[in-house]
């Protein structure tokens, strides 16, 4: 099927999804369109923010006129595929742009929190796809297990660099510095606090 076919029927999901309760997102991956629900965590939500935030303060002095962004499609024709990561650094005018999705090779970075029950999307088809697209950096947070991997390097359709984290660490994510000390697991209690 051609990337048009598959795109107007990820569109219709779309506009499905858009007339469900709960929290739906739609990709095109390996296998042609996909229709998930999202799996909403506050400590998730927790993450992408504190991750945005510490790029967003970055970006003003390493990349003026780029932000990092939550919620953007980006999608590659050429190789057919559109993925929704959790946070991604783009030029700041590619939001203005006419258009759904924001074109992968805008795209310097992306970010990716490991939900609860789907770890497989962004460990695999995500970490094939993403350097598919020739998107420089790729960073895994994952809340069930603390750790983090930043991926570098595309070459060939792979990321040839892979550098391992845990929680609390200082993150070096390109020329970013994420740090990590305040990233909670999942299912863990924070001082009294019951369980995320």
């Amino acid at each position: 099927m051609d990337y048009a076919r598959m795109r107007a029927i990820a569109e219709d999901l779309g506009a499905y999804a858009e007339r469900l309760e709960g929290a739906w997102r739609v990709e095109i991956g390996p296998s042609g369109p996909v229709l998930a629900m999202r799996c909403p965590s506050k400590r998730r939500a927790g993450i992408v923010r504190r991750v945005r935030e510490q790029l967003d303060a970055q970006l003003l002095s390493t990349l003026p006129g780029h932000i990092c962004a939550n919620g953007p499609e980006i999608e590659h024709p050429a190789i057919g595929r559109m993925r929704h990561p959790d946070a991604v650094v783009i030029p700041e005018a590619t939001l203005d742009e006419e258009g759904l999705a924001v074109d992968a090779t805008q795209v310097l970075a992306a970010v990716e929190i490991v939900s609860p029950s789907g770890p497989s999307n962004d460990y695999d088809e995500k970490l094939a796809d993403y350097p598919a697209m020739d998107i420089p950096y790729y960073m895994i947070v994952d809340p069930r297990t603390g750790t983090i991997q930043v991926h570098s390097d595309p070459f060939k359709g792979r990321y040839s660099s892979k550098e391992p984290y845990i929680f609390g660490d200082s993150v070096q994510f390109g020329p970013w510095t994420v740090e990590t000390s305040e990233f909670r697991r999942y299912g863990r209690a924070v001082s009294g606090a019951r369980p995320a």
